[in-house]
């Protein structure tokens, strides 16, 4: 049977998705949980790999197992062996033809942050911070730049491992709640470091370091040293991937609920 789980994580302990030798990474915990809920080896495979420091609201990973179980048992008898910031959220049968990331058509991300002249406290590790006010307006038509399909190698990390720069942008909305700002952005799929390299952009052009149509400018270099310095990735959420209907996956959990 193969099986999908939505996880959701705080990723400030972790040394980013992906299995490492020192085990602490979201994939070893919760590989490390699910081997004893069922007590045999279990390998996931997810449908986008985020970074240290980056948290996941949905993330979807897949496997196959023997083990026969009611969903909300893999749910609840996984999370007994979970660390507090990270949990499964659901549990799905699907077909065999299912890839929590080939079947993905598109991947969502957000980043919070928070416009303030004093740093974060209690959102330590969980929000961006800037204490120069930012411009909505130059920030948008910057944004715009960057929509729809382009080289995006300008915003691409030196490790990326991708077989092509190349990727579709498909919607950047930015929005602002008191002194938090939220940027979310939708692509097919996402490059090494590509948001946060945008927002290290996006807030130059907010602050009135460089003008909405430098961002353009950046792009069509395709050299990642014209652009911005990476931002932190304290505020960055993976929101999850987007599938088809017919799979008939969620396509969010109750941790949305509480990002700004």
């Amino acid at each position: 049977m193969r099986l999908a789980l939505g996880v959701s994580y705080n990723g400030q302990a972790y040394q980013g998705w992906q299995s490492q030798p020192s085990g602490q990474t979201v994939q070893d915990q919760l590989e490390q949980a699910l081997a004893q809920f069922s007590t045999v080896p279990i390998g996931t495979l997810c449908a986008g790999r985020t970074d240290a420091g980056v948290h996941g609201l949905m993330q979807v990973v897949h496997f196959d197992t023997e083990l026969q179980r009611e969903p909300f048992s893999w749910v609840r008898g996984t999370n007994r062996f979970l660390p507090p910031d990270i949990a499964v959220q659901w549990a799905q049968p699907v077909p065999d033809s299912f890839h929590a990331r080939a079947s993905a058509v598109a991947r969502r991300y957000a980043y919070v942050l928070l416009e303030s002249p004093v740093r974060p406290s209690i959102e330590a590790g969980r929000v961006g911070w800037v204490f120069r006010p930012l411009d909505e307006a130059a920030m948008r038509e910057a944004a715009d730049h960057l929509l729809g399909e382009h080289d995006f190698s300008s915003f691409r990390a030196s490790a990326c491992q991708a077989l092509t720069p190349v990727k579709t942008m498909k919607r950047i909305a930015i929005a602002r709640r008191g002194a938090y700002w939220r940027f979310d952005f939708e692509a097919d799929a996402f490059l090494h470091h590509m948001i946060r390299n945008f927002m290290g952009c996006l807030v130059a052009v907010g602050q009135g370091l460089q003008p909405p149509g430098w961002m353009r400018e950046v792009l069509l270099a395709r050299r990642r040293d014209v652009a911005a310095p990476t931002f932190a990735p304290d505020g960055l959420y993976f929101l999850g991937p987007v599938y088809e209907d017919h799979w008939g996956l969620p396509q969010r959990t109750a941790a949305y609920d509480g990002l700004p």
